[in-house]
C-alpha cells in the first residue's frame, strides 16, 4: 500500500512555531514577538527540516564560532555577523549550533494593520521570492545594535497585548534598514540579463524544489522558454539548469538524513518522491552513498 506523502509544515501562529523548534518563551501577542539569541550553555546542533510560515521573520546575528548559512545559489561559511529578511510562505530550513547571537523579530501583517502604505512594497527588503541576506564585520554589527535595542526595549517595557510603542519604533528600524541595504546593494556589480535570470532561477528553486523538477515548470515562472532558460543558465554557470534543481534536492536530503531520525522511506515522502527505491537511487547519484550508508558515515 502506498504511503501518503508528508505534508510540508506550515505554521500560521508564532507560538505554534516556537514550540516547534523548540523554544521556551511564548508570545502574549499573537501577532508580535521579540526575541534576543544567547549562546547555549551545551554545545548544540539544530536542524529545521523545510517548512512554511504565514508570517514576517526578520534577524541580526553575531556568530563566535563555526557555522555555514545557505541561501539561494550563496553559501558562506562563518560570517562574523548577518542580517536576514524572510517573507511569509517561503519554504526555509536552517541548521546552526549554540554559537549565534542577536535579535529575532517575528511579525504578521495584523501587526502593521494602522501603517496605511502595503506593507510588502513598503518594505523590498522582504522578498516575496526569496530571502535577503547581508553579511559584514562586527564593527558594523555593533553599529546596528543600538537600533534593535530601541525596538526591543519598547517591546519589554510596553503593554504585552499591544506594544504599541515597539510597533513604531520597528517601523523606524525597517526604515533605516532600508537605507542601509541600498548601501550595500550599491557595492554589488551590475548583473547582466543572463546573471539575473540565473539569479531569479535559483530563488525559484530554493522555494519551490520539493514540488517542481522540471526546468519548463521553473521557465513558465519566469516567462521564458525552457531552452532559453537552460541556454542561459549554462551560459552563466557552466552547469545544466537540472543540475541546480537536483542539487537544491540533495542538499535537503543530506540535511534530513544527517540531522534528524526520520525513517528514510518518511524522508522520501516528505521530500516528493513516489517511493523510497527511486529517492535512494536519486540519492546515491548525487551524494555518492546510499542514504543508510551516509547516515552511518555522518549521523
Amino acid at each position: 500500500m502506498k504511503k501518503t506523502k508528508t505534508a510540508l509544515p506550515y505554521y500560521t501562529e508564532i507560538n505554534d512555531f516556537l514550540a516547534s523548534i523548540p523554544w521556551p518563551g511564548r508570545t502574549t501577542n499573537p501577532d508580535f514577538y521579540c526575541l534576543r539569541l544567547k549562546p547555549l550553555d551545551q554545545e548544540v546542533k539544530v536542524y529545521r527540516p523545510p517548512f512554511k510560515r504565514s508570517f514576517y521573520f526578520f534577524a541580526l546575528f553575531f556568530n563566535s564560532g563555526k557555522i555555514e548559512v545557505n541561501y539561494g545559489d550563496q553559501t558562506i561559511h562563518d560570517p562574523d555577523s548577518y542580517l536576514v529578511f524572510h517573507s511569509p510562505n517561503l519554504v526555509y530550513s536552517f541548521a546552526h549550533n549554540n554559537n549565534l547571537e542577536g535579535y529575532v523579530i517575528y511579525f504578521k501583517p495584523e501587526c502593521f494593520s494602522f501603517f496605511k502604505p502595503d506593507f510588502h512594497q513598503q518594505f523590498p527588503l522582504f522578498d516575496v521570492l526569496h530571502t535577503n541576506l547581508f553579511k559584514f564585520d562586527h564593527a558594523t554589527f555593533k553599529q546596528l545594535t543600538q537600533h534593535f535595542e530601541a525596538v526591543f526595549n519598547a517591546y519589554e517595557r510596553s503593554a504585552k497585548a499591544q506594544h504599541i510603542e515597539a510597533r513604531i519604533q520597528l517601523l523606524g528600524l525597517l526604515y533605516h534598514l532600508e537605507d542601509f541595504a541600498l548601501e550595500k546593494k550599491k557595492e554589488i556589480p551590475r548583473a547582466t540579463t543572463q546573471q539575473t535570470l540565473l539569479r531569479k532561477f535559483i530563488q525559484l528553486i530554493d522555494n519551490h524544489y520539493i514540488n517542481k523538477r522540471t526546468v519548463q515548470e521553473y521557465a513558465d515562472m519566469l516567462s521564458v522558454t525552457a531552452n532559453y532558460l537552460s541556454q542561459s543558465v549554462k551560459s552563466v554557470s557552466g552547469k545544466n539548469a537540472l543540475t541546480f534543481i537536483a542539487e537544491r534536492l540533495a542538499a535537503e536530503a543530506r540535511s534530513l538524513i544527517q540531522y534528524t531520525d526520520f525513517e528514510v522511506a518518511e524522508i522520501a515522502y516528505q521530500l516528493n518522491f513516489s517511493d523510497p527505491a527511486n529517492f535512494g537511487k536519486f540519492f546515491k547519484k548525487h551524494v555518492g552513498l546510499p542514504p543508510s550508508e551516509f547516515r552511518k558515515q555522518y549521523k
